[in-house]
């Protein structure tokens, strides 16, 4: 019954719709773009990829990011991904040492968290509540999932993958109680999504459920202010575990509250996107709207 509700609530028209229908157009230019951007493909290459007309693509993305499609094919070369690298460990020094998170959290979140303590971690999620929904994101489907704490989990999906999505997340905490709650999660969603709820007076809050190791490489996720990255050997330096930066990466893969908590600016040394558990392309869909975020405010 729970899964016919969900096809039916993905599948009636719109906002929602709409939403994801922009994104799957997004996503094919991203693709698209992250393919070529070395040749610098034209404005109607990248519409054709799209299925839209150039003037189309051009105000989609004016209106989901805050820059143009060229700007977007700039901000995902390799060479503004160094770029975001080259004061990141300054910054992120900055960050720890006083306690905030730069200049930069201004355009952020304003996220504050706690952590579940070990024995409820290894517990599997005993006796805990969480309760969950799909929501349009400028990303693909939202799995918005709530404990009584705090948001506890945000994965997406493509049309048609909402339940491995599901699957993927009750598979961390298999002794949890899960309850769809459309209504409940609904304005955890407008919350991440929506950047004029970003409030530092009213957070957002944040239950990281995870070992101890996960936990403090999720902690210092949170402070790389939006627009920066920094590289898996900088986190492993942070958390005074140096030669961790293989552990570091599985940590940040299995980061179960993907955007909020950052883990899409965690880079390859060389400024390489490497690996994202939900997928290359919205890895560079959310570094490329985070500019836009930036450019906009600026």
């Amino acid at each position: 019954m729970i899964s016919a509700m969900n096809d039916l609530r993905l599948a009636k028209p719109g906002t929602q719709n709409a939403a994801l229908r922009d994104y799957d157009s997004v996503r094919r230019a991203i693709a698209f773009i992250s393919e070529r951007w070395r040749t610098q493909p034209t404005i109607e290459a990248m519409a054709e990829a799209a299925s839209l007309t150039p003037d189309e693509l051009h105000h989609l993305f004016r209106r989901w990011a805050g820059l143009t499609p060229k700007g977007f094919m700039q901000a995902l070369t390799l060479d503004h991904a160094k770029g975001l690298l080259r004061d990141s460990a300054s910054v992120l020094d900055a960050a720890l040492d006083s306690g905030l998170s730069g200049p930069g959290r201004l355009h952020d979140l304003f996220v504050t968290h706690e952590a579940m303590s070990p024995g409820e971690w290894k517990a599997g999620g005993a006796g805990m509540t969480l309760r969950y929904g799909f929501h349009p994101s400028p990303f693909g489907t939202a799995l918005v999932m709530a404990s009584d704490r705090g948001l506890a989990g945000l994965a997406f999906a493509d049309a048609g993958g909402e339940k491995a999505a599901l699957t993927d997340m009750t598979r961390r905490w298999p002794h949890a109680i899960y309850i769809e709650d459309y209504l409940a999660t609904a304005p955890l969603a407008q919350r991440i999504f929506d950047k004029k709820l970003w409030r530092a007076d009213q957070p957002l809050r944040v239950t990281l459920i995870g070992t101890d190791f996960e936990v403090r490489v999720w902690e210092t996720l949170l402070k790389i202010p939006m627009g920066h990255a920094v590289c898996y050997s900088d986190i492993a330096r942070k958390i005074e575990s140096p030669k961790a930066s293989r552990a570091v990466g599985a940590a940040v893969g299995k980061n179960p509250i993907s955007f909020v908590v950052p883990c899409h600016r965690a880079l390859g040394k060389s400024g390489a996107l490497t690996g994202y558990h939900w997928g290359i392309t919205r890895k560079q869909a959310m570094i490329g709207w985070e500019a836009g975020q930036v450019a906009s405010a600026a």
